[in-house]
């Protein structure tokens, strides 16, 4: 899904190991196959082909769906994956779609459903192509998670990375908290803060990683707010969420980038969020939940 994937595993000797990171790295390309924008034969990129035709789909995919559609009804459409048709357009490009039925206006998407779907069938329609993007690659990393536990007796502890979005559990190879490092986003790969984690996940959103030229000669991000179709632009760099899932860490970082710097501490406070955010200037900010997490940061 466009990252790098990485584990890491204590208490297992290397076989072991090994066998771990083939049913972690196994379950993943699952759902690269089942919902990678990408992919032409992905099973998300078929669907989107026929928007507005119900088609019966895999579990995996169904499920994905109906967390995204939860995901859309939760944040008040602040999470929508609409914006396929708008990464499209930027240039960020995935694999052929088809045409849209009765889509609505921009400004119109919050109130208009996208997805029907029966469970006892698993079909399912949609009105227009959708992208799973980062709530994808969390539920990614949710269901390869519980199939190494599920499969790997013995397990210490373990880190499961795909490009920064992270879920963690049991102990490290040193001490009962994990430490993990958020990254500048003015100068990547130089630590901005170090939290510290008993389990569960984090994921971090950032609109200096993922830019590109547009047709018109801007440069783009990808973080796009689905009430305008534009990449957001509201004095936020970045976004880190720590919570007990991927798939909604993810969902969150979303919902606050676009609350933008005016809004981000109460719409965090409001749902109850550890989050640290950069703001333009370089000032890190974070929740009263995060500040307890935190062991260090190179501001203080």
């Amino acid at each position: 899904m466009g990252s790098p994937l990485s584990l890491l595993v204590v208490g297992l000797d290397a076989r072991t190991a090994e066998d771990a990171w083939r049913v972690a790295s196994d379950d993943i390309e699952g759902s690269e196959t089942t919902m990678s924008r990408f992919r032409p034969a992905s099973e998300l990129s078929r669907l989107c082909l026929l928007p507005g035709r119900a088609l019966s789909v895999s579990p995996r995919l169904y499920r994905a769906l109906a967390a995204a559609r939860r995901a859309w009804r939760v944040t008040d459409g602040a999470f929508d994956p609409r914006v396929r048709s708008d990464l499209d357009r930027l240039g960020y490009a995935g694999a052929a779609v088809g045409d849209p039925v009765g889509v609505a206006a921009v400004e119109d998407r919050r109130s208009r459903p996208w997805l029907s779907a029966e469970p006892r069938s698993l079909q399912v329609a949609i009105a227009e192509p959708v992208d799973l993007g980062g709530i994808g690659k969390g539920l990614a990393l949710r269901w390869a998670w519980h199939a190494l536990v599920r499969s790997t007796p013995g397990i210490v502890g373990a880190l499961l990375d795909a490009g920064g979005d992270m879920m963690l559990g049991g102990l490290p190879a040193r001490g009962d908290r994990w430490e993990i490092r958020i990254d500048d986003p003015m100068a990547p790969g130089r630590p901005l803060a170090a939290v510290q984690m008993g389990g569960g996940a984090i994921s971090t959103s950032s609109s200096t990683m993922n830019r590109w030229a547009a047709a018109d000669g801007s440069v783009v991000h990808h973080l796009i707010d689905p009430r305008t179709g534009s990449p957001a632009d509201r004095g936020i760099l970045q976004v880190t969420v720590a919570g007990p899932d991927p798939a909604w860490t993810e969902v969150w970082c979303k919902v606050l980038y676009l609350a933008g710097a005016g809004h981000v501490e109460a719409e965090a406070r409001r749902r109850g969020l550890a989050a640290w955010w950069v703001e333009r200037d370089g000032t890190l900010r974070m929740t009263p939940l995060a500040r307890l997490a935190t062991r260090w940061t190179t501001r203080d």
